[in-house]
């Protein structure tokens, strides 16, 4: 999960990026970077960090041009140090800087074929140098010092071809302009928008549609699976599908957290689908248990709280905010280590303990992970005197790690990976626990576009879109866990009580 935009301007655009940046500061905490193109000069300028301390003021001021790219990045395999964070460059051909949002499920063929064959060396261990050097054989083959976009289109279906796994990508190419393409499937999202200025036509896109609205872009569309888009420098537009045929699949997981409320992918408004998820919820509760005796729904904030209201509103329950959050505290999901989230989950939010007192809550939340985070509030609502804790998911039981671009651990650290939903609700310690069901959850987003046929839910079924072999989980067993994390930083492994899954 990581956030990206790019613009082709008619006037200088690294204000812009960054504004879209922090907008997109939700996708990654971990590290941003700014790149623009101003005559035959590339500047980089990126760095550990949120947007607003990677980019000083003296920064900004050298990343001139009418062309540029952003990225926000969240740590996933092979991403722990500054060394990752993008855009990312090589200087031939043409010079090209990169942003990439997804994962790769084939880097390590990839790697071997881009030194062995390429001839290109890969100076990280992450798999967005690895897609660009693609990217930079493909347009090298078309053995032009100029391309068209004839050319450009080829060497993007070229990547394609070589490229498996869920990718949004941005590359500006010296000489040339701004080219976007997203995987075949539509796995990871991206949006394409215009703005009309006195000056002219310019374009922007983005993982969210979000960013384009602050900027007073208008949304124009989806970039669709398989496609590419060019904006040359002059700033005209051109499009083509460079992959056919796949399944078109985006992450359901999207629309359930990742993404803002205020955001439209796939043409489905992500806050229409959090309220439907809460009132497939309100359903399912009273199907289960028509004799609730719920007092109040209380939201775990910020993403839950669209489902939650609905579910209060269906339910005839007061909707009441029982958890006040410290902004000032990243999102616990996407941190990189278990000890953090842990120390963190307190520091981020405190219970009103009248809105406990003596009362049967249902905490509602997004998804369950790790559990660890929900173990603690469920605690933080007992120590504030509720009678009952029951805790209600958006989401189905996340059991298998998500390999698309989206950190979740090893299944090992996922709590219902290999549990019945009984077994999760003793270790969480509620009185009630309950899931959204995966049929109910695909039907709150495809509502909204009901040409979307399927959707990547590998996270809670299995079931992955581009096909997965079993070494390669092993393999991201190995790099995601946290003791593996741990022991690259070379911290020790954190102490868990008994039965407690981190």
């Amino acid at each position: 999960m990581c956030g990206i935009i790019g613009i082709v301007g008619v006037t200088e655009v690294a204000s812009a990026l960054y504004d879209g940046l922090t907008v997109l500061q939700h996708r990654g905490q971990d590290a941003a970077g700014i790149a623009t193109i101003e005559g035959d000069k590339l500047r980089v300028h990126k760095g550990n960090g949120l947007v607003r301390d990677v980019f000083t003021q003296h920064a900004m001021s050298r990343l001139r041009g009418r062309i540029g790219i952003g990225h926000c990045r969240y740590p996933t395999a092979g991403s722990d140090d500054v060394d990752e964070a993008q855009p990312f460059y090589v200087n031939s051909p043409y010079g090209i800087a990169f942003a990439h949002n997804g994962n790769l499920i084939n880097t390590a063929e990839l790697r071997r074929a881009v030194f062995e064959d390429d001839r290109r060396h890969v100076n990280t261990d992450s798999d967005s140098e690895v897609l660009l050097n693609v990217l930079a054989h493909e347009l090298e083959i078309q053995a032009r010092l100029h391309l068209s976009p004839d050319e450009i289109f080829k060497a993007v279906a070229g990547v394609h071809a070589r490229a498996r796994g869920g990718y949004a990508c941005l590359a500006l190419i010296r000489g040339h302009g701004l080219i976007a393409f997203r995987d075949p499937h539509g796995i990871r999202p991206l949006v394409l928008g215009e703005r009309l200025t006195a000056q002219g036509r310019e374009y922007a896109i983005a993982s969210e549609s979000v960013a384009l609205d602050v900027l007073g872009f208008k949304r124009l569309r989806d970039v669709a699976p398989g496609e590419a888009v060019l904006v040359t420098e002059e700033g005209q537009l051109h499009t083509r599908i460079c992959a056919a045929g796949a399944v078109h699949a985006p992450c359901i997981f999207e629309y359930v957290y990742l993404a803002r409320p205020d955001s439209m992918i796939e043409d489905v408004s992500v806050y229409k689908a959090r309220l439907r998820m809460g009132q497939k919820l309100a359903e399912k509760i009273r199907r289960l248990r028509p004799q609730h005796g719920i007092d109040a729904v209380i939201p775990i904030p910020d993403t839950a709280r669209t489902a939650a209201s609905a579910l209060a509103e269906v339910l005839g329950v007061p909707f009441r905010e029982g958890f006040v959050k410290n902004r000032y505290v990243g999102r616990t999901f996407i941190m990189p280590g278990q000890e953090e989230r842990v120390k963190s989950v307190r520091r981020k939010l405190n219970a009103v303990e009248l809105e406990f007192r003596r009362k049967t809550v249902l905490l509602v939340d997004d998804s369950i992970v790790r559990g660890t985070t929900s173990r603690q509030i469920i605690q933080m609502a007992r120590d504030a005197g509720a009678r009952q804790v029951f805790f209600a998911s958006a989401a189905p039981p996340v059991r298998y790690p998500n390999v698309y671009g989206i950190d979740m651990p090893a299944a090992a650290e996922l709590i219902a990976a290999g549990r019945t939903e009984a077994e999760v609700e003793r270790l969480l310690g509620a009185d009630w626990l309950i899931y959204q069901d995966l049929d109910d959850l695909i039907w709150a987003v495809r509502d909204g576009n009901e040409a979307l046929d399927r959707f990547d839910t590998s996270c809670f079924n299995g079931d992955y879109v581009t096909g997965l072999d079993a070494h390669y989980l092993r393999q991201i067993e190995m790099l995601r866990s946290d003791d593996a994390k741990a022991a690259r930083r070379g911290d020790p492994a954190p102490v868990l009580g008994p039965g407690v899954v981190s």
